[in-house]
Parts: structure tokens; sequence; C-alpha cells
């Protein structure tokens, strides 16, 4: 049976910018889902979405997939971005710099290292502001992995993902969408790397409507137990060099291996935000397996994001 076309007029988020997840409802979420499968699908139907439109990039940090799917997304949708990159805020306050952006383009897309980067512009801008990743939160990541793992298994309500190492922004946003979309969601992480417990908390409220279970243990192969997907992110983040050599010792039980895949459901892929250390918080093996589902994930922040922008801007 055909896809009906999504309806653009009707799925717009109400929020004015996507500082974090939680600027989305459920409802909001499972929408774009569907549009970013159908922009997939049919891409020459939005040609013409953002026609005209100009967005800001502001990139704290470096980066591959984020900048480069950014920048085809919005292209592809018919408009175009101005890219800046280097610290924000060092020779003029955020506040001005949110109010020259407003008046020259119609959107901020930040990946910044700090979450109060991303309020701060949110406060002082009068159009959208993306996060596209902060220390907190990364939900344009998550929203490609949903993407993913509903193509994967054609739905996702009852399916179990495990993300396994640091309770990192990667963990927050996948516990807050996987507990409105009715996935179960483990993170299995050592006992001083722990998540946010604030976000922990909503993200068991979301449950409740869904019944998803959302758990945090302390080994890994007991957390992977009946998961459909595994997923894993580096051990130190940009910002955390000097905690590498610590973060090693501390997650050595945590690495992805084969038989930590293995140990999951016979179904069970693997994930990976990228970009990853190979022979650290993953194998070389389990990167490669077939079952390995991180270049799907990769491609899909592009239309996971040209959703996001056709219903936040259009």
């Amino acid at each position: 049976m055909a896809v009906p076309l999504f309806d653009l007029s009707q799925g717009r988020i109400a929020a004015p910018d996507l500082k974090s997840d939680l600027d989305m409802t459920t409802e909001e979420l499972k929408q774009l889902l569907d549009l970013a499968g159908q922009m997939k699908r049919t891409p020459l139907r939005f040609v013409t979405a953002l026609k005209n439109r100009y967005l800001t990039l502001l990139f704290e940090k470096p980066s591959l997939r984020t900048r480069m799917t950014f920048e085809l997304a919005i292209k592809q949708l018919g408009g175009d971005a101005i890219l800046s990159t280097g610290p924000i805020g060092d020779r003029e306050p955020l506040k001005d710099i949110a109010r020259n952006l407003d008046r020259w383009t119609q959107g901020i897309v930040a990946r910044v290292f700090s979450q109060d980067t991303i309020e701060e512009l949110a406060r002082w801008s009068s159009v959208p502001v993306i996060n596209a990743l902060s220390d907190l939160y990364h939900p344009c990541q998550a929203l490609a992995d949903f993407q993913t793992l509903q193509e994967r298994f054609g739905g996702m309500a009852g399916l179990k993902l495990t993300f396994v190492g640091d309770g990192n922004n990667v963990a927050h946003s996948l516990m807050l969408d996987a507990a409105r979309l009715g996935v179960h969601f483990t993170l299995a992480c050592p006992a001083n790397y722990l998540p946010n417990a604030e976000i922990v908390a909503k993200a068991r409220e979301f449950a409740t409507a869904t019944g998803a279970k959302i758990e945090v243990v302390h080994d890994a192969r007991e957390g992977v137990a009946g998961s459909n997907a595994i997923y894993t992110d580096v051990w130190a983040s940009m910002g955390q060099e000097k905690e590498a050599e610590e973060r090693r010792r501390a997650f050595a039980d945590f690495q992805v291996t084969r038989e930590l895949l293995d140990a999951a459901s016979p179904d069970a892929i693997f994930m990976h935000c990228l970009p990853a250390k190979r022979g650290l918080e993953v194998t070389d093996e389990v990167m490669e397996h077939q079952r390995s589902a991180i270049f799907d994930q990769a491609e899909n922040r592009l239309h996971a994001q040209k959703a996001l922008l056709v219903m936040l801007l259009d």
C-alpha cells in the first residue's frame, strides 16, 4: 500500500527552536520520522521547500557529518548556508551575534561546546536556532538513528536499544526519544560516568505513557541481553582529551566486540554516531560486520535534518 504524502501544512514544529529533543512533542517526533522517510524516497518532491531561505552554520567544533549533511540538506531543499567556524561569543556577546544573524538569515544551526550557548542564542534570536550538538544533547543524531531503526525493523515500539559507554549527550538524546517512541533503552556504563539524572527522570516520565523501560546498568553483557541494537560512542569526546587515558581505563570492559554483539538478539545491529576510534570503544571487526548500520545512520543525517528544517522553517 502506498504511503500517503506528508502534508507540510500540518507538520510544523510548534516550538520556535530545537534547543534539545524536548522541544518536539511525541507526535511531532513521529511526523518528522515519517517525513524523513518520504524525503529519502522522493527527494525531488522537496527541492523548493526552502527556496530563497538562507541559514547560518555556527561550528565551534570540527565536523564531517554534521556540516556536510546540513549544508547539503539546505541546498537540496533550495536554500543556501553561510558557515562560520571557531569560538562563539569571544569577540562579542552572544546576544549581539544572535541579533546580527537573524537580520541576515532565516535560521541558525549551532554545533557548540556548551548547552548554555544554544540557550543564549535562542533567547535573543528571532529566527529558529537548531542544536547541532552540545554537551548535553545531540538531537539531530538521534533523529537519524531512529529513522535507521525504523528502516531496519519496520517499526520501533517494543525494540530494545542498548547504549554501551559514557552517559553523554548522544545517550541523553537517544534515551529521551526512545522513551517517547516505545523503545526500551538501557545504558551500560561505568558507575562514575552516569547520565544526567534530570534527563533520566524525564525519560522515565515519558516512558510511563508508552510502556518503554529505561534502565542504567554497569555491566555491558547484562545491558545488551535481548537488545535489537547496540550503540556506542567515543570514550573521550572533543574537549575531554586530557581525560583520555583515565577514560580508557574506566571503559576497558565496555568495548563492543564480536562477543558482545553475539550476546544480544540474533538480529541485533551495531550503531555508532561516528567518528569512531577503532580498537577502543569498538573493534574493527564489529565496525565492518554485515550487521553494522553505521553508514546508514550517517546517510540518514541528511534526510532527518531535511525533515527538521522543513518542519521548523517552512
